[in-house]
């Protein structure tokens, strides 16, 4: 303790704040751990902040540093009749979007991060970005962000402790995670995450400083799996600098759950109840702008069938003490999703209509936002997301294509009542799905969970905005997890063949496509509402009360079970929304054996079983 008192006081000089003694000695007080409080100083010691603060996660915390981001220009207040507690962010025209070959898995052994993940040595990579680090917040306020994902109380829950520079930052924590003093109380005794995050632009005196603080040119995101931390430089972008998100809630949490028996996955969770009142739960993994948010908070055309939300981007999966029942919890509490694509047909439209902060959307006139989608016909003299003039006739969009909205999930008018159950939900079907223009049908059901950890693990979909790099290109995306799983991951394929064997009684499982054109370039499915035939499908799979005709590639629906006379806007008929082509599965089937073989002998068995019984039931 006599150490401990030490460093408050050097402390103390070197940021010249004379309340830092008491912003430590509450961390004390809330028994956070003394090697925890070390490493906070330690850091402060090295990012030289002018001042210190423990943000509480209160209202009063959350306007101030909302009015000053207004003052420095940081955000633009929205027309608050039309969109009250709205905000527009515009970011820096390089700070958009993850960079993933600027982000690093920094395990001890390169084989431990495997073929899909960028490696780094984890001592080289402290050092070097150390140097970065060193000084950083100059002129600046240190934020001490304590967070909790998962509900409060969960014992799935985890906690976490951001430090950060970033007004914005901290803003969006406080939608995302349950975070401050909540988050604090339950933090004794607890395994602390620590995010340590800058912006990277230390201010001099008298220097004015940017709209959007940000240093692209030395960004980098870095995951230390043994030690359970992350490191981020450079970026004010979400999925770069919100570190309980993507970072901490799938990277870290990814290995927590090799460790421990668990899955931290990139899906939603939704709830799917019929007319006869009987409920059950659904988990699916898209790759990021492939229309997650939107199926989570689909509103369902047929009468008396409902969908609601529990989470529309993060799942943490765990058999139930007994085994008996897959259990998942959203380990957010907040949306942070993307808006191009949002409309009225969905009620993401009414669950971003108040108290969100848009980044990169379209400005109107009259104070509102806009972005490519929300209506079928532009807008007039719309103010693009970089500052301009639109010209709807120009190609250049309105809105960044991977422009975001962040919202606490209580806005959300189909929140499902069960979203914060301590204990999760019990998970009836387990989908999987991507952008894919041919090939893969509208959906089919796995023989078995080997089988659908094979769909699984086949994913692959055209890349879109969220991710820098070029747009339109097919890669493989298994789980959706490629930018996002922490480990080999040929290590994780066999971790959820053996995890689906945990349990009793496993959910079914499913892939599905709502991209498949014609030849015309032309979706064959309408997708958006109509997403609800192919849930109900799979909720009366679940239930036993519809058959499924047996294909080669799986099982589907018969004709009849979709009802295609009530769906609007289709363009496709049943045999081409299921067409199994020759030739374009002879492709498939190559491209796959080449993506497996990228993980050498590490590669399970049992899923080069179920490729070879693949090849063989098309007749290969």
């Amino acid at each position: 303790m006599h150490r401990f008192f030490i460093f408050i006081l050097s402390l103390c000089a070197v940021v010249n704040y004379l309340h830092t003694n008491e912003v430590i000695l509450s961390l004390v007080e809330y028994g956070i751990e003394s090697d925890t409080i070390d490493w906070i100083l330690l850091q402060a010691e090295q990012l030289t902040p002018d001042s210190i603060q423990i943000c509480d996660g209160s209202e009063e915390e959350y306007q101030t540093l909302i009015k000053q981001m207004v003052q420095q220009q940081t955000l633009i207040p929205l027309n608050q009749t039309l969109r009250p507690g709205c905000y527009l962010a515009r970011s820096h025209p390089k700070d958009v979007a993850r960079v993933e070959e600027k982000t690093f898995i920094c395990s001890d052994k390169k084989q431990d991060a495997g073929p899909t993940n960028n490696w780094a040595d984890p001592i080289e990579m402290k050092q070097i970005m150390g140097e970065d680090f060193q000084g950083c917040m100059k002129g600046r306020t240190l934020y001490i962000v304590p967070f909790c994902m998962g509900p409060l109380k969960s014992k799935y829950a985890r906690f976490g402790i951001q430090l950060t520079d970033s007004p914005y930052v901290v803003v969006s924590l406080k939608t995302m995670t349950r975070m401050g003093r909540k988050a604090l109380e339950q933090m004794e005794g607890k395994s602390i995450v620590r995010c340590l995050h800058s912006m990277g632009c230390p201010l001099e005196p008298g220097a004015i400083d940017s709209a959007w603080p940000c240093n692209p040119e030395k960004l980098a995101i870095a995951h230390f799996p043994k030690t359970r931390e992350v490191w981020s430089f450079g970026s004010n972008y979400g999925g770069n600098a919100l570190l309980n998100k993507k970072c901490f809630a799938l990277r870290i949490a990814s290995t927590l759950g090799l460790d421990e028996g668990w899955l931290a996955e990139h899906m939603l969770i939704l709830s799917v109840t019929n007319p006869e009142g009987k409920k059950r739960y659904f988990t699916a993994a898209f790759p990021s702008a492939c229309g997650k948010t939107n199926l989570a908070m689909l509103e369902s055309p047929l009468p008396g069938w409902k969908v609601e939300v529990v989470g529309d981007d993060i799942a943490w999966l765990h058999w139930s003490e007994d085994g008996s029942s897959l259990r998942a919890i959203n380990p957010e509490a907040g949306f942070f999703g993307v808006v191009p694509g949002t409309s009225e047909k969905t009620n993401a439209i009414r669950t971003i209509a108040t108290n969100t902060i848009f980044t990169n959307v379209a400005l109107l006139p009259n104070g509102d936002v806009w972005w490519e989608g929300k209506t079928d016909t532009p807008p007039p003299m719309a103010i693009d997301w970089q500052n301009n003039p639109w010209d709807p006739s120009k190609t250049t969009p309105a809105a960044h294509p991977n422009s975001r909205f962040c919202v606490a999930a209580h806005e959300c008018p189909n929140i499902d009542q069960t979203w914060q159950d301590t204990n999760g939900v019990e998970i009836s079907a387990i989908i999987f799905g991507g952008r894919r223009a041919s090939t893969i049908p509208l959906i089919r059901e796995a023989f078995s969970w080997e089988h659908g950890v094979f769909l699984g693990a086949s994913i692959s979909s055209e890349t879109t905005a969220a991710a820098t790099g070029t747009v339109g290109k097919l890669r493989h995306d298994p789980f959706a997890m490629i930018p996002f799983c922490g480990y080999n991951m040929a290590d994780y394929f066999s971790h959820w063949i053996t995890f689906g064997l945990q349990g009793a009684n496993p959910p079914k499982m499913y892939a599905v496509n709502w991209f498949r054109k014609n030849s015309n370039g032309e979706y064959l499915w309408p997708g958006f509402q109509y997403n609800i035939h192919v849930l109900k499908w799979i909720f009366e799979r679940c239930e036993g009360s519809v058959k499924a005709k047996p294909t080669a590639i799986g099982l589907i629906p018969k004709k009849l079970d979709l009802d295609f006379a009530s769906i609007l806007g289709i363009k496709g008929s049943y045999e081409e929304l299921f067409a199994v082509k020759k030739h374009e599965w002879e492709k498939e089937y190559s491209a796959l054996s080449t993506y497996f073989s990228s993980f050498g002998n590490e590669f399970p068995d049992e899923l080069w079983l179920q490729y070879q019984e693949l090849v063989q039931a098309n007749g290969q």
